[in-house]
């Protein structure tokens, strides 16, 4: 029989800038530095399980821009979908990170790429991060050269790693395009 697959949502959260800075924490459990995200509680909507486990883990407010995409992997014997925002960081809430995380970090998109733990998150920050970034409101003036873009990425053994989702545009949940898709095909065969 198969298992309900454990529901995750978390945020690409920027601090903008000169240079604007994404935000990695270090989980207490293995010390790993990983995106912020978190597990849905019963009866969620993962929108507001993102927004919730990005202001516990970073201790940040943030404004929520379009939904990025979804990893999937296996935790155990069972899968795990983690949805994805990207998010703007506003201010400091006043209080700590969660006590399963030890630090926050920000830094550059290329950096944080490098800091990751997970390859598969590695994979779709180089992949979603461009996007993130994009969506954050400038500091600068306008007329600020930007970098030129780094290399790209060597393509991964499709084969050997979880699905990656990369959502084209919206705050729709990828779930919520699935239900709309399969509810248009069964409506379109009527």
């Amino acid at each position: 029989m198969a298992r309900t697959p454990i529901m995750g949502a978390g945020g690409i959260v920027v601090r903008s800038g000169p240079r604007p800075l994404i935000a990695l924490v270090q989980r207490s459990k293995d010390d790993a530095w990983v995106l912020p995200k978190g597990k849905l509680k019963r009866k969620e909507a993962p929108l507001t399980a993102a927004e919730r486990e990005v202001v516990e883990e970073t201790g940040f407010n943030v404004e929520i821009h379009d939904y990025l995409g979804a990893i999937s992997y296996k935790v155990g014997r069972r899968l795990k979908l983690v949805e994805f925002w990207g998010m703007q960081a506003l201010r400091k809430t006043g209080q700590k990170p969660t006590d399963d995380i030890k630090a926050v970090q920000w830094l550059p998109l290329e950096a944080a790429i490098e800091q990751l733990e997970l390859p598969l998150e590695q994979l779709f920050l180089r992949n979603v991060g461009p996007r993130a970034l994009s969506m954050t409101a400038p500091v600068t003036a306008p007329s600020v050269a930007r970098p030129p873009a780094a290399a790209p990425f060597p393509a991964p053994d499709a084969a050997r790693l979880p699905a990656i989702v990369v959502a084209e545009q919206g705050r729709r949940s990828f779930l919520q395009f699935l239900l709309d898709t399969f509810t248009f095909r069964r409506r379109s065969r009527a």
